[in-house]
């Protein structure tokens, strides 16, 4: 498995010990990157954070996957971090998707209005053909369609687009016609 700096040239010259991040290629993507994440993001790391991801991103990755199952905590300037990422790859064909993202975590993007922004997926498989078959969705049927809920995780299944509530924490959800979970 090569290490981050032969997929991103520089990555790992700064590195912080409260944020680890291993970088994954996805090869049957152009411009796809894994980003697995474990620690915490917070004001005193975002800056490092950010000078990292800005590497992967100057280096030609703009479909990036953080894998956020071990990330135990976000703030709000983490959040302004992915929101950053965001309005860079946007405007180059590019887009982000936060895979397995923590219920603490996933809280804090609520709570701050910035959920509907991402796309969250359950797993990598999922993540990667978001990707790789976009015209895909609009030509398939995509329903019915199996999901966690973003606040609980309780496994839910969705046979059309419209809002429902968990049957678990009754949270109100959204999906849409391509099968996107938001908060509804």
């Amino acid at each position: 498995m090569p290490n981050n700096d032969e997929i991103v040239s520089g990555f790992d010259i700064e590195t912080d010990d409260s944020l680890k991040i291993r970088l994954q290629r996805i090869d049957s993507v152009k411009g796809c990157l894994v980003l697995y994440m474990a620690g915490y993001i917070d004001t005193y790391n975002s800056n490092l954070f950010q000078k990292r991801v800005m590497k992967a991103i100057d280096s030609g990755y703009k479909k990036l996957i953080f894998h956020c199952g071990n990330l135990t905590y976000v703030s709000s300037t983490g959040i302004g971090s992915f929101t950053h990422f965001l309005k860079t790859v946007k405007p180059r064909d590019g887009e982000l998707v936060l895979l397995e993202i923590q219920p603490k975590v996933y809280e804090v993007f609520q709570l701050l209005g910035f959920s509907q922004f991402f796309n969250i997926k359950d797993n990598l498989d999922d993540a990667v053909s978001f990707f790789g078959s976009k015209s895909v969705l609009e030509v398939g049927n995509v329903f019915p369609k199996i999901f966690r809920c973003p606040i609980c995780s309780k496994k839910l299944k969705a046979v059309r687009a419209g809002r429902f509530r968990c049957s678990e924490c009754k949270t109100v959800l959204a999906i849409d016609n391509s099968a996107q979970v938001f908060l509804g």
